[in-house]
């Protein structure tokens, strides 16, 4: 098993990491009868695909002997109704500056390793996903 999730009421649950016992709450967001005061769950599906690709990007930054510490991923999630559903998502990345400047085979292996990390392709092909390198467009 890899979680356990308790519905605390007021539309909102406790998740909680069984390897680690680390934990972190979600709320309904406010257009969906909720208090937006936490995470959703569609924020966490958003928000899982830029942890996803950081963290393949990390690594494959890693095993070139470089790391990727200060890259931040701002996150947006648009949704859809009829049925309420993820219809997009936009990530742009913010590259810090000792970065900006790396080569361009490099930002190319680190952007196809990005985007084929798996949560990426986990996400159903009617979810439009936008990226903004930033500096490494």
């Amino acid at each position: 098993m890899t979680s356990t999730v308790i519905y605390n009421g007021e539309l909102r649950t406790t998740c909680t990491h069984l390897r680690s016992g680390s934990s972190f709450e979600t709320d309904a967001p406010v257009d969906n009868n909720g208090k937006g005061e936490r995470f959703s769950p569609t924020d966490l599906m958003a928000t899982s695909l830029a942890t996803c690709m950081i963290t393949v990007m990390g690594i494959k930054a890693r095993a070139m002997d470089f790391d990727l510490n200060g890259v931040k991923i701002e996150v947006l999630k648009i949704m859809k109704a009829d049925p309420r559903r993820v219809s997009g998502i936009e990530l742009t990345f913010h590259i810090p500056e000792n970065l900006k400047d790396i080569d361009e085979k490099t930002k190319t292996i680190l952007k196809n390793t990005g985007i084929n990390c798996p949560v990426w392709k986990s996400i159903h092909p009617d979810i439009e996903v936008k990226l903004d390198w930033g500096a490494w467009s």
